[in-house]
């Protein structure tokens, strides 16, 4: 078995043996709670870095994991993607950690400045198809038209809007509007607080509507979070699916996620004071 193997079948085995604060085991223990059973996980390591500290090897690598859900009469693969840090003695894992993802740091709200411009379009059809599968086809990659950040989660929902037709307006001005042009980007494009805010704000082009029930969100529309209640939103995910309770699945990146549920009650960034906002997008 090589390492990358040994690497993904040492959580598969924390998870047969219900190991406390695996977080693939807080994963199955919350759809549980849904409601739902994880038929199957699979687990797929990607060695990235390798060091040696003594007689011990130290491993940084990327662990894919894929969940078999099942709940009612409907089937769905969830994936997810993080990274993790083992020391390796003789052969053998001693220790392996998680790393935290990265949060988005904190930005005021930014105001949202109206076009002059009589003929700008106030209206766009959003092609929520083309924003699925943009959303579909990156969720665990990155486009190299676009920067990459450490902090990816609103810079990739951004791409999926533009993706669906989206129209950008505020160029140059980074406090103004919401667009990228392959140098520069609107503050609203890249980070998490910024987008929720003109998300409320917008009145032409790419603008939103706030409903009170993620019920109401269809694939292509956007959930904005807030885990710690301060008024700080820090991260966002798009719309690709519902499940049999008409419950959004969500695709997001910085935690590169696939189809996840979209409350994120398992996430170490979790806290009872989270506050979400939900935004149909195009209406």
């Amino acid at each position: 078995m090589g390492k990358s193997e040994q690497l993904a079948d040492y959580w598969i085995q924390e998870v047969e043996g219900k190991k406390a604060g695996n977080w693939l085991v807080n994963r199955i223990a919350s759809h549980e709670k849904d409601g739902a059973k994880v038929a199957q996980i699979r687990g797929e390591g990607m060695i990235l870095r390798e060091e040696h500290d003594g007689e011990e090897d130290i491993i940084t690598y990327r662990l894919c994991a894929t969940f078999l859900i099942h709940k009612q009469h409907a089937t769905y693969h969830e994936e997810e993607v993080h990274t993790h840090v083992a020391r390796l003695r003789d052969g053998q894992i001693i220790q392996d950690e998680r790393i935290e993802d990265a949060v988005q740091p904190h930005v005021p709200g930014l105001v949202v400045y109206e076009s002059n411009d009589e003929d700008f379009d106030r209206q766009f059809n959003y092609d929520r198809r083309a924003a699925v599968q943009y959303a579909e086809r990156w969720w665990n990659d990155y486009n190299p038209a676009y920067k990459k950040f450490e902090v990816d989660c609103t810079n990739y929902v951004s791409q999926c809007l533009r993706a669906g037709g989206a129209p950008m307006r505020g160029e140059p001005d980074r406090n103004s509007g919401w667009w990228f042009n392959g140098q520069s980007w609107s503050y609203s494009f890249t980070v998490a607080n910024a987008l929720r805010w003109y998300l409320s704000g917008s009145t032409q082009g790419l603008r939103g509507q706030e409903v009170a029930d993620a019920r109401l969100l269809r694939p292509g529309d956007v959930i904005c979070y807030d885990f710690e209640g301060d008024g700080n939103f820090n991260h966002n995910t798009i719309v690709v699916a519902r499940n049999a309770q008409g419950e959004p699945l969500v695709n997001a990146h910085t935690a590169n996620s696939r189809m996840r549920h979209w409350a994120y009650l398992d996430s170490p960034a979790y806290t009872e004071n989270v506050v979400y906002k939900f935004f149909q997008i195009g209406v």
